[in-house]
């Protein structure tokens, strides 16, 4: 049986079994089914001492960490990560999607969806209108994944995640998904042109 829990220190010890097809090296996409760990231990203490509500992991009975996902009003991390950020006057108080992995072996059991729905819960409870994350334009499988957990593309932001290798920087979607605080979905209004990296608040 799949145990879902609080991410703890202990954890960032225990990623091995999460470097999918990238061999270990960063994924830079906060929402990609590839589970490398990509952030430095500062990255991930500073968020899980932050918002540890929103760092969640799903731990096999035999203690493998089976993904993750982290979020802040934010969200992501089996392992899930995320955090809450925006302005409540402006009705732009919502939960991010930093990190959301799977580890190979328990990919297509519905994990993945089990923890953006656990950080949409909670970010509902801190009165987010809406959950949103990032993707590369190039990545299918998740933008795919996340549409049929109900987000949209909100708007295109042009050279968001840096290319290595000589190769172009890539776009990224951001992805929304409204919460019911946002009763008139204004939220998710597509934008009709893309943006830059240094237009996103």
């Amino acid at each position: 049986m799949t145990t879902l829990r609080a991410f703890t220190c202990d954890d960032l010890f225990r990623f091995n079994n999460m470097r999918g097809a990238s061999g270990g090296r960063p994924c830079g996409d906060g929402l990609v089914l590839n589970p490398a760990p990509q952030y430095g231990i500062p990255f991930y203490l500073q968020y899980l001492a932050h918002w540890p509500e929103y760092f969640i992991v799903a731990e096999a009975p035999g203690g493998e960490l089976m993904g993750y996902s982290a979020t802040v009003l934010m969200l992501c991390m089996f392992t899930v990560m995320g955090k809450a950020e925006g302005s409540v006057a402006r009705e732009e108080w919502h939960g991010h999607v930093t990190a959301l992995s799977v580890a190979p072996e328990f990919r297509r059991l519905g994990l993945a969806a089990k923890l953006m729905e656990l950080l949409e819960e909670i970010s509902e409870k801190k009165g987010g209108f809406f959950v949103d994350l990032f993707v590369r334009v190039s990545n299918q499988v998740a933008v795919n994944m996340y549409k049929q957990l109900g987000y949209s593309v909100y708007r295109t932001v042009l050279e968001y995640y840096s290319a290595s290798s000589g190769e172009p920087d890539e776009d990224a979607y951001d992805m929304r998904k409204a919460l019911s605080r946002d009763t008139e979905k204004k939220s998710i209004i597509p934008l009709p042109h893309p943006v830059r990296p240094e237009d996103i608040e």
